[in-house]
């Protein structure tokens, strides 16, 4: 088949228009189209007046390769790549080894989910517990129940994607195609099919949690074995600094010589124990900052003008950036269009923000984190972990201004930039609960986060009228934007000073965000897999 991109229509084009597009494109007859599938559909809102959908097609034409040579020097005409998945390795019968996955987040199920599907019967131990119970802890919590520091938004089956806008999509190069993978197995597990195609795909809170049982059932049909409420506590390691079985928080001993660590980015006490046994890990760049919220129709009418709630549009995203005079970065991360801001703590006296859409994303906000980039060379030198401890400084500062009743300190936008505290509302209603405490938020962050932040917000109010407006809200505090630590492995997946143990996912430092963790998830399990292999007597 032939791959047709940047095939332009507009808006509102005819069912008939694509066909057209495609015997004008390659300027054949309609008896030479044999069929067509679509690759891709994304859209071009530069000119919210014009608006164009943008396809990639997979063509089937008669006489395909004279018509390619006679497009041969046209990158928008390819041979349509084989993007099917095939797997690396198959586990013999007889094998008795098991891998184990540390993690049943986005990578930790992949990476468990690839192994079983090549025969390899993983145990899988996660610290949190099952996806639906998980989930009624976490809403409890949000309600103002106790939060369970195993079983809240960061810890628990399905990772801290489980509760975000379910975003599908990356920038991690990905030449091997496994994206289409991760993206054929949701799809399986009950994801809707327009993910396949649509530029930027998301499934939101409710259809993952169905989703991820799904997976599980799958892996555990296959041979797997999953453990929850089971944290590792510590690695046995030998002589040669060769994973020989981890200690496990039931008291339990577990043998094993490949272990993928796929932990997620808040695992604190696992990243603090595995630095005190000497697996080299070094400290990464993050990001701080706050929520932000605006009603959601500004946000649409500005990007689609009167395309707004065109339902092939949906509802409006933004992904803005700015580069200020002290030398920092501010951009958005994690938008969650007609989503909510929600409490993310895992430690007992800390409050962390995040955002979070259904599938729908019809609540009446616009959220996102506007951040401040940060290094360890400037902002915390030294120590490997000293990233986690000032998360946790800027975390007891928010609990504390809010309240120390987990409500999160917040302020309107033109408060902030004025430099005052607020005292009321304006149109915009805080969608974080268990509630939010209006305050000073320069209280809550470095003054250089604070500055920044200032710079920033009325240079992208340029960018999207409305964005400075008065009564907009920002709340405090986020934290968790990637993991503060990297735990470096080699070429061949495996940490660069222990044996037998894979860094892999956010936690480690290797991805960010679902798709791109499912991804790292299935590389390093092919790793293993082929490590196994070679290790089996001959």
């Amino acid at each position: 088949m032939l791959r047709l991109t940047d095939i332009k229509l507009p808006l509102d084009h005819a069912e008939h228009a694509i066909e057209d597009a495609i015997l004008s494109k390659l300027k054949i007859q309609k008896s030479q189209l044999l069929g067509f599938n679509l690759f891709k559909r994304g859209y071009d809102a530069r000119n919210n007046k014009n608006i164009h959908l943008i396809y990639t097609l997979d063509v089937e034409v008669a006489d395909q390769d004279a018509l390619f040579e006679q497009f041969s020097r046209d990158p928008h005409v390819r041979i349509t790549p084989d993007m099917t998945y095939k797997f690396v390795a198959q586990a013999p019968e007889n094998m008795t080894e098991r891998p184990v996955v540390v993690g049943l987040g986005p990578c930790g199920l992949f990476a468990a989910l690839i192994l079983a599907q090549m025969g390899f019967r993983p145990i899988v131990l996660e610290r949190g517990k099952a996806v639906r119970e998980r989930t009624k802890d976490t809403f409890g919590f949000w309600r103002k129940k106790p939060l369970n520091p195993e079983s809240n938004v960061q810890f628990g089956e399905g990772g801290a994607g489980t509760f975000s806008d379910g975003k599908l999509y990356s920038q991690v190069k990905d030449r091997n195609h496994y994206g289409r993978k991760v993206l054929h197995e949701f799809v399986a597990a009950g994801a809707p099919e327009e993910i396949m195609y649509v530029s930027k795909p998301h499934i939101g809170t409710f259809k993952l949690v169905n989703m991820v049982e799904k997976m599980r059932e799958q892996i555990i049909s296959l041979g797997g074995e999953i453990r929850f409420s089971t944290r590792v506590e510590k690695l046995d390691l030998n002589e040669h600094k060769e994973v020989q079985g981890l200690h496990l928080s039931t008291g339990d001993y577990l043998a094993c010589k490949h272990v993928i660590l796929a932990v997620g980015h808040s695992a604190r006490d696992t990243f603090k124990a595995l630095h005190e046994q000497g697996v080299y890990v070094e400290a990464k760049p993050f990001s701080v900052g706050f929520r932000i919220e605006h009603e959601q129709s500004m946000i649409d009418q500005c990007r689609f003008g009167d395309n707004a709630g065109n339902p092939i549009l949906g509802a409006a995203d933004y992904k803005l950036v700015h580069h200020c005079k002290n030398g920092r970065t501010v951009y958005s991360f994690c938008m969650c269009p007609g989503g909510t801001v929600v409490a993310a703590a895992s430690e007992p006296g800390r409050v962390v923000t995040n955002g979070m859409s259904q599938y729908s994303r019809h609540e009446r906000n616009a959220n996102s984190a506007i951040v401040v980039g940060i290094t360890p060379e400037e902002d915390y030198p030294g120590d490997p972990l000293a990233g986690i401890e000032l998360q946790r400084k800027l975390e007891e500062l928010a609990f504390s201004v809010g309240g120390e009743n987990y409500h999160a300190p917040a302020q309107l936008i033109g408060d902030f930039l004025a430099g005052k505290s607020s005292a009321d509302l304006g149109e915009v209603k805080p969608s974080y609960t268990p509630g939010v405490t209006l305050t000073d938020l320069s209280q809550v962050v470095p003054d250089y986060v604070t500055h920044a932040i200032r710079e920033a917000i009325p240079a992208f109010d340029k960018q999207i009228k409305g964005f400075a407006k008065q009564d907009g809200l920002l709340t405090g505090v986020e934290t968790r934007t990637s993991s503060p630590i990297c735990i470096k492995r080699d070429a061949d997946y495996q940490s660069i000073n222990t044996k037998g143990l894979y860094p892999a996912g956010e936690g480690a430092g290797y991805a960010g965000g679902i798709w791109s963790a499912g991804i790292d998830g299935i590389r390093v399990a092919e790793a293993l897999a082929l490590d196994m292999l070679e290790q089996l007597p001959k």
